[in-house]
């Protein structure tokens, strides 16, 4: 078994060199073609004198040069860090200072977006930009940039020579949580190979399989797809969609056998017609992100009858945590499985003891898939990953666990079924967004006296944005409206925003977001009925 994340690639291309990694557009990259691109972007930031351990961020589009800068940046002894390409630069420029980042690839046109938040992230001191586009002198003249296609020579070049081993960390995936700026999980290449060796194999993946990868780096889901297919030697399609239909003609072009999408998507998909080629070449789909409606599924089954679905549920914090099987969807369709393998989720009290059948309580992952922490929080890391009683006294060490704030419960079967969180936080189009976040970003417009950001349910979204606010007589929904699309990315805007004079408080003197939630439950169902 490989050791190290870069070593899938190592091993594919000692056994089988001239099979397909890689397809984007009409670029195709062999095994050796990867290993090559990987070992040269390695090279790139070997010559920054890229240190063990130093973050390196990805802020790119689903693109090869993407790919080759994760996984050089594993080579290379680098912890890679991929940025959502639809973030914005007050969003990118968090991130980059928040963990650290002394590297970054980027574009030009991306580059010149960041200028001016680029400033404050005083750790930055190189920038690789992938294209030759040219950039005004002087920018940022504190930092080193360099092109992608820049020669290689013989002079600065490193090796590396430090021993690692498969717990050493890899990459920082961020976030959002209920509260705050979005948080860094620490991945460690255990948990990745792990991750990729469990999903592997419940999905019988082999080499002949070729995975269509729709869903951002950034989310580890969107990351497992590369890492499952290149853990059996199979072959991944890059593609950044503009419309649901271009899925489905990439499904048909590329004769895809696996799908990954979040529930938002699977909606539209399960509304349009997919061809027979598609029907004869998909072997399995798979959800996650949120809960799929049953009405999706058994669309998705009527459309594609030989097709197996695969629902899932996992959080950034442990990778995945559970599936359903095929044969059990028609079966139980709102159940989020069991545990997948090399892992036990069970379902607690508070005080640790395990509730029984029926019984709600918070759902608990354990095994080597949980990750190392969030970076530099030891606060939020110890809420979240906490000791679990050992069913054997006798052991002296305490295993740590991810709590994962999930309210759910399982029947007499061991399956497990979702009930609530236990915060705030957003699940809206696949991605966990942060009420006050998005609320920070209301009050620095100055436009507001308060705002509330709430999830509320939605037909298609899973959960949309509602935001209420108090403000002068004289602000109007348009400015706001216009504001929000300046410093959110789409999918943190407001669905609507309602004026509201006052907002209630709770004992505490909070706003209480559970009376306003209750208030305004229905609010999408009505819009959109």
């Amino acid at each position: 078994m490989p050791e190290l994340l870069h070593d899938l690639i190592h091993k594919q291309a000692n056994i089988t060199p001239n099979a397909i990694a890689l397809l984007f557009k009409n670029e195709v990259f062999t095994y050796s073609d990867l290993k090559h691109q990987i070992e040269q972007a390695s090279q790139k930031l070997l010559r920054l004198n890229t240190l063990p351990g130093e973050r390196v961020a990805v802020y790119l589009p689903k693109i090869p040069e993407t790919v080759f800068s994760i996984f050089g940046t594993a080579h290379a002894g680098g912890v890679f860090v991929p940025v959502n390409p639809l973030l914005k630069p007050t969003q990118v420029s968090y991130i980059l200072k928040d963990c650290n980042v002394r590297t970054l690839i980027t574009s030009s046109d991306r580059l010149k977006l960041l200028e001016s938040t680029l400033i404050d992230c005083h750790d930055l001191r190189s920038i690789i930009l992938i294209d030759e586009r040219e950039i005004p002198e002087g920018l940022l003249p504190q930092v080193t940039i360099t092109r992608w296609n820049t020669p290689p020579t013989e002079t600065n070049t490193k090796t590396y020579t430090t021993r690692r081993i498969d717990t050493d960390m890899a990459a920082i995936l961020y976030t959002s949580g209920s509260t705050g700026n979005p948080k860094g999980v620490i991945l460690s290449h255990k948990n990745m190979l792990t991750g990729a060796s469990s999903v592997a194999s419940y999905l019988k993946n082999t080499a002949t399989d070729r995975l269509l990868a729709v869903l951002p780096f950034s989310f580890d889901y969107g990351l497992s797809q590369l890492t499952t297919a290149f853990s059996v030697g199979a072959s991944v399609v890059l593609m950044d969609y503009l419309l649901p239909r271009d899925v489905i003609k990439a499904a048909v072009r590329f004769k895809i056998t696996g799908l990954a999408a979040v529930p938002p998507l699977w909606n539209q998909l399960a509304e349009l017609e997919w061809p027979n080629e598609s029907q004869s070449s998909i072997r399995y789909l798979t959800n996650t992100g949120g809960a799929m409606p049953v009405a999706t599924t058994q669309k998705l089954v009527r459309s594609l009858p030989s097709t197996e679905i695969f629902l899932m549920y996992g959080l950034t914090e442990a990778f995945r945590s559970t599936y359903l099987p095929p044969e059990q969807v028609a079966i139980r369709p709102e159940s989020m499985g069991k545990a997948i393998p090399n892992a036990e989720v069970l379902v607690l009290r508070e005080d640790g003891s395990e509730c029984a059948p029926g019984e709600p309580g918070e759902l608990v992952h354990r095994g080597s898939l949980v990750s190392m922490g969030y970076w530099n929080d030891p606060a939020k890391t110890a809420e979240r990953f906490k000791p679990i009683p050992s069913k054997h006294s006798e052991i002296p060490l305490t295993e740590i666990a991810v709590w994962s704030g999930d309210q759910v419960k399982k029947d007499e079967e061991g399956f497990l079924y979702f009930i609530s969180r236990k915060d705030e936080m957003i699940k809206t189009s696949g991605y966990r967004v942060s009420p006050t976040e998005v609320e920070e970003v209301l009050y620095n417009s100055g436009l507001i006296k308060e705002a509330v950001a709430l999830g509320i349910t939605h037909p298609l979204l899973g959960q949309a944005i509602l935001l209420l606010v108090t403000a002068d007589p004289e602000c109007n929904e348009q400015p706001l409206i216009k504001y929000c699309q300046k410093e959110l990315p789409n999918f943190m805007l407001p669905k609507k925003i309602i004026f509201v004079d006052t907002l209630p408080r709770n004992q505490n003197g909070k706003i209480d977001r559970k009376t306003l939630a209750a208030e305004f439950k229905d609010i999408f169902q009505e819009s959109s009925s």
